[in-house]
């Protein structure tokens, strides 16, 4: 057995730690709040659960509340029969809730806002450790500069069409400032932007306007993006810096004279701005002479790869590539406030019968381990980021009027403070009940698409896998 196992063992163990250690704790906070507030505000607790359905494990406490972890990971719940009758959800109760004393309006609303306002502390508490530790960036997430103009793209199995970038004459170098007048900061914001955009032209083709900077002059550039599988696709790639990492003894790196610390400029005059765009030139003219220009501790130098015998050859060149990486220290209110506007621009598309965003590209319960998992592999920095993310979401999620959820809460207990009765029992039972199935509908919707996106991307992971690569490293 190999070695090599044990390191990729307790890296899938360590992950899988971490999805759990996040995900769980996530709905862990929110179920907190509501019971913290309900023992401030003297509520009956009878249950505190994580999870739904069978129970793995419970215990009830010498107060009288039952802690139980269920079966069924897909939220949470605190039972607290004086505020609403959720046996249908939550299981039998052996309470009466008729004999429990009424609790005012006020009461209602501070424990059903309870969980949502603790989820946005809990992910400022985040927040702050990214704020004190760093956030490591690498130039490529950090760059607006376009590194590579596809001449093609491929919007479905074998059918390949001009690129949108290429048709509309974005150049390698433009610098992207915003697209349809929303500032572009870095280079996720581009596909997040062609998401959520909504411009049309008149022969109905969605349309972008692209605010670039080229030669220290801005224009703007009318796109149109290609639909390609579920996203919205221009023909680009990212443009920064290639810096060698370290050169192998006796590769023909070593011997055309590359240097640890070199910085790539061009190939032949073409710029290197990406190491995709590096990778396929290397490959494409592995049987001729490269003229190579680096810059070496402030001085530009000509070096010359000779001729490879082969188009494939993993590491290309011997050479590990890296780029330049930071580390930012974003505050707690900045990172709070660009997630909750992401999501509530999200919401707006989501309800824009003109975007392209609907309920199919949400992400559910599957969806959200999956990133869950690829961000705990990809680093602590990555899984806290998308720890804020979810949190903000299932607090602004929890608080819409919906019933079964905390907002439905407060809309009923709204509703009958304002006609000064409660609404009747039977009828909140009935429009839960509803609800509750047309949740688990959802859930059942988006788990078929999320199991599609998870299936395509490890067939694109093999792929990536089998094609030869530049070999990357982590900048020292």
């Amino acid at each position: 057995m190999s070695t090599d196992i044990f390191p990729a063992l307790f890296s899938n163990i360590w992950s899988i730690f971490l999805v759990v250690l996040f995900f769980c704790g996530s709905i862990f906070v929110h179920e907190l709040g509501h019971f913290l507030a309900a023992r401030w505000r003297g509520l009956r607790v009878e249950r505190f659960s994580i999870g739904f359905g069978p129970k793995i494990f419970s215990r009830r406490d010498k107060d009288g509340v039952e802690y139980c972890l269920c079966w069924l990971p897909l939220g949470g719940y605190v039972s607290m029969p004086q505020l609403a009758d959720m046996r249908g959800i939550e299981g039998d109760s052996d309470v009466d809730a008729a004999q429990l004393p009424s609790i005012s309006y006020s009461s209602k609303l501070i424990v059903f806002a309870a969980g949502a306002t603790f989820n946005v502390i809990f992910a400022f508490l985040l927040a702050s450790v990214i704020w004190i530790v760093g956030q490591p960036e690498s130039s490529s997430f950090v760059t607006t500069r376009i590194g590579s103009v596809s001449p093609t793209i491929e919007i479905s199995e074998g059918h390949k069409v001009t690129s949108p970038a290429a048709e509309a004459g974005l150049q390698v170098g433009d610098v992207i400032r915003a697209i349809d007048g929303v500032a572009i900061s870095k280079w996720s914001d581009i596909p997040f932007e062609l998401a959520l955009g909504t411009g049309t032209a008149p022969d109905g083709r969605r349309k972008a306007v692209f605010t670039i900077e080229r030669d220290g002059r801005q224009q703007d550039i009318v796109v149109y993006p290609r639909l390609a599988g579920e996203e919205r696709i221009v023909g680009i790639m990212s443009g920064y810096e290639l810096i060698v990492h370290d050169v192998a003894a006796g590769t023909i790196g070593e011997k055309a004279g590359f240097k640890a610390d070199d910085e790539i400029l061009d190939f032949d005059g073409q710029p290197m701005l990406n190491v995709t765009v590096y990778q396929n030139y290397l490959v494409a003219n592995h049987d001729r002479e490269i003229v190579a220009h680096v810059r070496r501790a402030g001085q530009v130098l000509a070096l010359a790869i000779p001729v490879r015998r082969t188009a494939i050859n993993r590491p290309l060149l011997g050479m590990g590539i890296t780029t330049g990486f930071r580390l930012s220290h974003p505050t707690p209110l900045a990172q709070v406030g660009e997630i909750l506007g992401m999501t509530v621009r999200t919401f707006a598309s989501l309800l824009n019968p003109h975007s392209d965003v609907d309920l199919s590209k949400m992400a559910g319960p599957v969806g959200i381990v999956h990133i869950f998992y690829d961000a705990a592999k990809a680093g602590m920095s990555a899984i806290l980021w998308f720890t804020i993310l979810i949190n903000i979401n299932l607090a602004i999620f929890n608080l819409l009027p919906i019933p079964v959820l905390d907002g439905g809460h407060i809309l009923f207990a709204t509703i009958g403070r304002l006609r000064g009765r409660a609404l009747p029992l039977n009828f909140i039972m009935t429009t839960q009940s509803v609800f509750v199935v047309l949740l688990l509908m959802m859930m059942a919707y988006l788990t078929v698409f999320d199991t599609r996106r998870w299936t395509r991307e490890a067939k694109a992971d093999r792929a990536a896998a089998e094609a030869p690569a530049a070999t990357a490293a982590p900048a020292k």
